[in-house]
């Protein structure tokens, strides 16, 4: 299946965050990146958890958009449900969360995402259960 690139919206959580999201794979797979910063880390001095997750969340969410959207306009979700493994540590660099669609129908979607470090290592992944927002 072939899908075209979509334009994401612009959020308040990317703009205090700094993440980039890229939905052009024409195989409806979608990458966010992170160029990690000192306000990205926790006390211990590396990438914060709850940062791992938005990423994964980010990455799963916009995948079951695209997969609704198809060549239409973008099509909001809600997570329903996900579950982070964290695997490795990183206390510098950029970090890229790949998500992709499992499964599902039209209103349920399920996903999965991986956030790797500039070399290429798995820090953490993640699965969910997304819904289609009503608009």
């Amino acid at each position: 299946m072939h899908y075209p690139p979509h334009e994401a919206p612009t959020s308040g959580v990317q703009q205090l965050i700094g993440f980039q999201p890229d939905l052009s794979n024409p195989d409806g797979s979608t990458r966010v990146t992170l160029d990690i910063g000192p306000q990205h880390l926790n006390v211990s001095g590396v990438l914060h958890g709850g940062l791992h997750t938005l990423l994964l969340d980010v990455a799963t969410g916009f995948a079951c958009a695209r997969h609704c959207a198809m060549s239409g306009p973008f099509v909001p979700m809600l997570t329903l449900s996900l579950t982070t493994d964290y695997i490795l540590a990183v206390r510098e660099g950029r970090v890229v969360a790949t998500g992709r669609v499992t499964g599902g129908g039209f209103k349920i979607l399920y996903a999965e995402a991986q956030l790797h470090d500039a070399e290429g290592k798995l820090l953490s992944r993640a699965t969910g259960v997304f819904k289609r927002a009503k608009t």
